[in-house]
């Protein structure tokens, strides 16, 4: 019996001509937005190609596939390794279970969800010419790997021969919860965002299809451990890395102090030498077993399941404060205080994987929330806040997803800054960066705190221009990077960088980081010797701490509202004093604090989640020794320092680095706390400079091996 109706053989890389489709869109694609009017084509049916939106319940792609009386409408599911890429094991179960929920929702209405394997260009293409489909049903996609999947499909498409004439159309559909005409206008300052008091987008009704009767061989959803298999069977050698992601950055600090015999604050979590992990608690049930739990296991808490499951959870959620007799509520109640590591961090440890998956969609769940909130209040909603805390955290999390959602997509369908922009989904959060340069050593640059990628404004093209691969990202909590109701970390930000370059730069790099930036990337490349060619400093936060015999390690605390408040105070504080602090970090050519700069950081000071990252400041422990993290990386590192910064004391700092590590190089510049974006030039060609050392090294050894 074959597990896959669609399987077309092992997977292969995308043809160049392919990859280039991203910038030439087939004009046959149709932008469609909560379509729900007939759009027709010359085929005889249409293919609803599932990704991100496994539901029925809200969906506009659907609902306009069967819009047009009497066309057959093929639901499809592709399990393309690119568009799993990046997903844990807990993801993969959860697409399983929202999967089986799915096809036994289309059952339900005699048709059925059809399941393929293989590149989704090959499987899309095989099916349209089966089922002779006119239309390609689809949702817009903002992550770059995603979008770059879709135009292999397009161009597929479009050099296909159809026996019907024409070449099938993609309709690509959104589901915002804003009601907003043109995106291009929509402002890119929240602050303004919400002056524009655009309405909120009416969920659809679940869609009613017609029956599948084109006597297909629809498959079955294959098994975790037959998932798995498929996807390390489909891995290139640039894969191989991806182990180094199954430990926590904190559990491998744990082994490093245990091993060189440094005491700390904490303990081992196990005792295998080979697997340090940290041991996940229980989930704090009695142990009872429930039937139907809304969850995969007793210390999951992410809730599993289709749509159904998933609204019935958030009606109990939003209900916490009520109480319950219902054992899966009460269960689900269970799960909320241990989830609730932050004020309102619970929705999205509970919810998050299912709106990334699409059982519901954003505006379902803003929609059924502010439902509840009214039903509350006489049917109104009071102008004094939400009268729940988890009303409130479910709000404030849907809204601020759906912002950087918009900020997403803007980005890719309007040009934005010097750089294509490019997004990068990351434990569920959009990640932006960009990517210059054609071939040579790969460069990653790291911001400090407050900034984002465009701070290496002169930096990007001058360093690709001199035969680089540059990649500079925007870390989670900066920028128009997510910035989640997490708890920010040095050990947060070091696993970001690591999944950055093993899920898309995908060959070791030459670290470059300035100030906080700097020293998350001496913990990357302190944890994780092998993803890093060099270390560079740009006046990295972070100190020498000579012959070191204790590193405590940061706690995750739960703030405080005095914490926040200090944080809502200084943020006030530095919109109205961000001009004159930068110049002060400019001590050498405060002319280069100009009004784009200036405009950007005001910019992301007013997007949602902004006094959270800014909580962080307050509960910072940047404790672990530079000279540390040196010794354990082992590599190549360069300081370059500019010795007017008023944030450190520069001479003291470079004493210390000259006296306690002997094997890095300094270089001082008359330059402040940024002297990349101050001085570019000249930290350019010290970073060029710098790069051609390292790389002629390892080519002298293999001609002298020849």
């Amino acid at each position: 019996m074959a597990l896959f109706a669609l399987r077309l053989g092992p997977l292969l890389p995308a043809s160049p001509h392919r990859r280039r489709i991203l910038r030439n869109r087939c004009p046959g694609r149709i932008v469609a937005s909560n379509a729900t009017t007939p759009v027709r084509d010359g085929g005889a049916a249409a293919v609803v190609w599932f990704k991100h939106d496994l539901r029925i319940d809200d969906h506009p792609g659907l609902a306009a596939a069967v819009a047009e009386p009497r066309r057959p409408v093929v639901p499809l599911y592709v399990f393309d390794r690119r568009i799993l890429a990046g997903y844990s094991d807990k993801m993969l179960e959860l697409l399983l279970f929202a999967l089986k929920d799915l096809k036994m929702a289309l059952k339900s209405q005699d048709s059925d969800l059809l399941v393929g394997l293989g590149n989704a260009e090959d499987i899309v293409l095989k099916l349209v010419k089966e089922v002779q489909a006119g239309l390609i049903f689809t949702e817009e996609e903002v992550e770059y790997r995603l979008r770059n999947v879709v135009a292999n499909v397009e161009s597929s498409l479009s050099n296909g021969s159809f026996s019907w004439g024409s070449s099938p159309k993609i309709v690509a559909w959104s589901a915002p919860l804003y009601d907003y005409k043109n995106l291009k206008e929509v402002s890119t300052s929240h602050d303004q965002f919400l002056k524009t008091k655009l309405p909120m987008a009416t969920p659809l009704a679940a869609a009613t299809l017609p029956a599948l009767n084109l006597g297909l061989d629809t498959g079955s959803v294959p098994t975790l451990e037959e998932l798995k298999g498929f996807l390390k069977d489909s891995r290139t050698p640039e894969d191989n890395w991806v182990l180094l992601k199954n430990t926590s950055a904190r559990s491998i600090l744990k082994k490093m102090l245990s091993q060189k015999k440094i005491k700390s604050n904490t303990t081992l979590s196990t005792t295998s030498d080979d697997n340090i992990e940290d041991i996940t608690m229980d989930s704090g049930t009695s142990g009872r077993k429930i039937i139907n739990s809304m969850f995969a296991s007793e210390n999951s808490l992410e809730v599993r399941g289709g749509t159904d499951i998933t609204l019935d959870a958030l009606a109990a959620y939003l209900r916490y404060l009520e109480g319950t007799g219902n054992a899966s509520w009460q269960e689900l109640h269970d799960k909320v205080r241990l989830a609730e590591t932050r004020d309102g961090a619970s929705f999205y440890t509970l919810f998050g994987p299912a709106i990334q998956l699409g059982v519901i969609s954003r505006r379902k769940a803003y929609n059924d929330t502010i439902q509840y909130e009214k039903d509350r209040n006489a049917g109104f909603l009071s102008p004094f806040g939400y009268s729940t805390p988890t009303v409130k955290a479910a709000v404030d999390a849907i809204c601020l997803m759906e912002w950087y959602w918009l900020l997403a997509l803007k980005s890719q369908v309007s040009a934005e800054g010097n750089y294509p922009t490019r997004i990068w989904r990351w434990k569920g959060y959009l990640v932006q960066y960009t990517f210059v340069g054609n071939e040579g050593p790969a460069v990653l640059l790291v911001h400090g705190f407050g900034a984002f990628l465009e701070h290496f404004r002169d930096n990007i093209e001058n360093i690709a221009d001199m035969g680089h691969q540059v990649w500079a990202i925007t870390l989670v909590g900066f920028g128009k990077s997510e910035k989640p109701n997490v708890n920010y970390s040095e050990l947060f930000w070091s696993e970001l960088l690591r999944d950055f370059i093993v899920d898309v730069v995908r060959e070791p790099v030459h670290l470059v980081g300035n100030s906080i930036g700097g020293y998350i990337c001496a913990v990357a490349a302190g944890l994780w010797p092998s993803l890093a060619k060099s270390l560079v400093l740009l006046n990295s936060a972070g100190s020498v701490v000579p012959n070191y015999s204790f590193v405590p390690l940061s706690e995750e605390r739960r703030t405080s509202w005095l914490s926040r408040l200090q944080a809502q105070l200084l943020l006030l504080f530095l919109r109205s004093r961000v001009e004159g602090i930068l110049k002060e970090y400019y001590p050498t050519r405060t002319e280069r604090v100009d009004k784009p700069l200036v405009d950007q950081i005001i910019r992301a000071s007013y997007d949602p989640g902004a006094v959270t990252v800014l909580e962080s400041v307050f509960n910072f422990n940047l404790a672990i020794p530079l000279n540390f993290l040196f010794d354990s990386f082992g590599g190549k590192i360069l300081v370059i320092q500019g010795m007017k910064d008023p944030l450190t004391k520069s001479e003291a700092s470079v004493t210390m680095l000259r006296e306690h590590c002997s094997k890095v190089q300094i270089r001082e510049l008359n330059a402040g706390h940024a002297p990349h974006d101050e001085v570019p030039d000249e930290v350019n060609t010290l970073l060029c400079e710098w790069m051609k050392q390292i790389e002629v090294k390892p080519a002298l050894e293999k001609t002298k091996a020849i």
